[in-house]
Parts: structure tokens; sequence; C-alpha cells
């Protein structure tokens, strides 16, 4: 298993948001989510990461299977009314293939041009890893012993 994202190959003929450049951005969430979460395949339950000066970071593992699971990744805003949950991410992680995806949200049939779908595809998976890079910075961690519940 890859333990930084640089030494990720990719291809010479990937073009920037290509479908192999996706796979490439795919593959680096999974190494980044590895970095606060570590084993991805033993997640279950929830977990919680506080730091100081940053919101409350959560994950919480909604769905499991031999080679996928999903889970949720959120920031915790406070707000006056209570914490407000943004942004509010379910992530697809392939344990065999070693990926990592922001779900698309459950739509009907699919409208637009293949191309249009991989523009979005591109910016919701660019923008989990920057955030998931930014939370590694801040200094945000799971682990067995931050919160953790199997019915949550």
């Amino acid at each position: 298993m890859l333990l930084a994202d640089t030494t990720t190959v990719v291809s010479w003929r990937a073009r920037p948001r290509s479908f192999v450049a996706l796979m490439g951005l795919y593959e680096s969430n999974f190494i980044r989510l590895g970095w606060l979460a570590g084993n991805l395949q033993e997640l279950s339950g929830r977990y919680a990461s506080s730091v100081g000066d940053d919101c409350d970071l959560v994950l919480t593992v909604t769905e499991r299977s031999p080679y996928t699971s999903t889970v949720n990744l959120t920031y915790l805003l406070p707000e006056a009314h209570g914490p407000v949950r943004c942004p509010d991410l379910p992530v697809r992680i392939y344990h065999d293939a070693h990926l990592v995806e922001v779900q698309l949200p459950a739509a009907g049939p699919r409208r637009g041009s293949p191309e249009r779908e991989l523009d979005q595809r591109w910016a919701r998976n660019m923008m989990l890893n920057k955030w998931l890079e930014y939370c590694v910075e801040r200094g945000h961690r799971f682990s067995s012993r931050t919160e953790r519940s199997a019915g949550a």
C-alpha cells in the first residue's frame, strides 16, 4: 500500500479531468483518507476528531461489505441553534482497488454528456482531496480512541 500520494504513478497519457486522471485522484483520496483514519477496511461505527481552533470532524460508517464501505464525512459547524453539518459528504471506499470517491447524489437518469459527468466527478473529488489534506494539516486523526459506537 502506498503511504504518500506523491509516489502515485500517473500515466503520461493522463490529461487533467480525463478518466485516467480521475482514477489517480480517487487513489490519492484513498491515501489521504488513510492518513486520517488508518486502515480503512477496519472502520466501523462513528469517529470524531477535535483539534483546537477547528471544527469537529466526524466520520460515520453507513454501509460495509467485503470490498466496499460507505462513510459519511462531515464538519460540525457551531451555530446558535446547534451544529450544522457542512460539508456533509457520502464517500465510497473501494478496499480492493484502493480508491475513494465522493458518491453522486441519487437522482434520475443522467441526462448530461459524459464530459459534463466527468467534470462534475472531478470537481467533487478534487474538493474532497483538498479537504482531506487540509484536515490532516490541521491535526485531525481518527483512531480507536476517538468517539466510536457501533449503532451511531
